[in-house]
């Protein structure tokens, strides 16, 4: 029969305003994360940022109008809707747990420098 209804994706114009928006600020941050405020695995990603002593820009969905199909473009875009959806050097490097793992694996800062001398 189909699947549940967790399971679908739904439609999303990848060319429109907030998709537009998405890849903007991908290509033109070296590191950009798409995050909530309040979420726990979105605070891990920004810190480990933070203890490198790296800038990034943020899009807090949950403070955004167009935070929900923010979000359907970055389900498009990744395969995971969930948040944060963190990209460094116009790549999606996953979320909180992965970025972390990046960081304690001596990765993360390698993959910004890569971007910065881009």
């Amino acid at each position: 029969m189909g699947g549940s209804p967790s399971c679908q994706v739904a439609a999303v114009d990848m060319e429109g305003p907030e998709a537009m928006m998405v890849k903007e600020k991908v290509q033109n941050n070296c590191v950009m994360i798409f995050s909530k405020t309040y979420c726990p695995y979105c605070k891990m990603a920004k810190k480990a940022f933070k203890d490198l002593g790296v800038p990034y820009d943020v899009y807090e969905l949950d403070k955004q109008g167009d935070g929900l199909k923010v979000q359907d473009v970055l389900d498009s875009m990744t395969g995971c809707r969930t948040v944060p959806r963190v990209f460094v050097g116009g790549k999606c490097i996953g979320g909180g747990s992965e970025t972390r793992q990046l960081y304690n694996e001596g990765k993360l800062l390698d993959l910004v420098k890569q971007c910065q001398e881009s």
